[in-house]
């Protein structure tokens, strides 16, 4: 941590280890559940394509959000997929944290600590009112940045017996299961994602698939499944079976339907957006119950929301 100070202003810099300190699970699920029922201005979320010469195109996301006279929150973000290709991370963001009585700069944040944190823990509380809650084995598919906090968040909500791991390189996941072992949690790499997808209770994809790994054929009655990866057109975590076969709940629903998972069965005329069932601050206010029953297949689709980052940019700015 760093701290910036001039004549008129004091600004905080916050490296992952600082963000991730201020940021505990528990407290963490709380306070997005908290924003989401009180509210706050979240203006549509412009995304830019960035032309990349060197490789595959990237994009550009800005995500404003406040709460009126107290804090206010820009995160910038940028997405290039090939980056996985270089062994390097997919996503980069900072998040400004600002005074929104003055305007004054307060932090500058680790935005990716701040999105990883912010995106996992929103489909904790999510899988908390949609998932069985005799759930006890938990899928991650995915080994980037997401893969140990989606498994670290959904472990915060419920006890699993067994948590795998998959990922297109073994090497990967293995490490990420190292990192889930250490902290105590009872993972496993996951060598045949067929078979465990069958077995899991809950499904939880953190990819950038552009051709969709899971198959909903292989989705047993009762399971939960948890979308983060998506938020292109072109991006795809499950097939239009699994769609069809869930009751669907979104994050929010402007940003959902414009991910590839939704937005092409609706273009081929599989999905109609009225068949999506509630979206987060539905679910946390209580306004849908959620899983109905035992049998149901639930999916939660999240593409991130600004009230998220801006929960964490509270939580940050009680602790400067």
């Amino acid at each position: 941590m760093v701290a910036t100070r001039g004549p008129h202003m004091s600004m905080t810099q916050l490296n992952a280890e600082d963000v991730r300190r201020r940021l505990p699970w528990d407290r963490l699920i709380g306070a997005i559940e908290a924003q989401f029922s009180e509210g706050a201005q979240v203006p549509p979320r412009p995304v830019f394509d960035v032309a990349n010469p060197k490789g595959q195109a990237g994009a550009l996301l800005l995500m404003p959000a406040w709460t009126e006279g107290e804090t206010l929150g820009v995160k910038v973000v940028t997405f290039f997929p090939g980056n996985s290709e270089l062994g390097l991370s997919t996503i980069s963001a900072a998040y400004l944290l600002f005074d929104a009585a003055t305007g004054q700069i307060r932090a500058v944040c680790d935005g990716d600590e701040i999105t990883v944190r912010r995106t996992a823990a929103t489909s904790a509380a999510a899988a908390r009112r949609l998932a069985r809650s005799d759930a006890k084995r938990l899928l991650v598919v995915g080994s980037g940045q997401l893969a140990p906090n989606m498994a670290e968040a959904h472990a915060a909500v419920r006890g699993y017996d067994v948590i795998e791991i998959f990922g297109r390189s073994r090497d990967k996941a293995a490490a990420v299961v190292s990192r889930l072992v250490r902290a105590g949690l009872p993972a496993r790499v996951a060598d045949d994602l067929e078979a465990s997808v069958r077995a899991a209770d809950v499904v939880s994809c953190c990819t950038s698939a552009t051709v969709p790994p899971v198959q909903g054929t292989w989705l047993r009655p009762g399971t939960h499944v948890d979308l983060v990866g998506g938020f292109r057109d072109d991006m795809r975590e499950v097939d239009d079976t699994a769609v069809a076969r869930a009751s669907l709940f979104v994050d929010e629903r402007p940003g959902a339907l414009k991910s590839g998972d939704l937005a092409q069965p609706i273009r081929a005329g599989l999905l109609r957006e009225s068949d999506i069932r509630a979206d987060f601050r539905e679910l946390v206010t209580g306004s849908h119950v959620g899983r109905t029953s035992a049998q149901e297949i639930t999916l939660f689709k999240s593409v991130g929301h600004g009230l998220e980052d801006l929960a964490a940019g509270r939580m940050i700015a009680r602790t400067l």
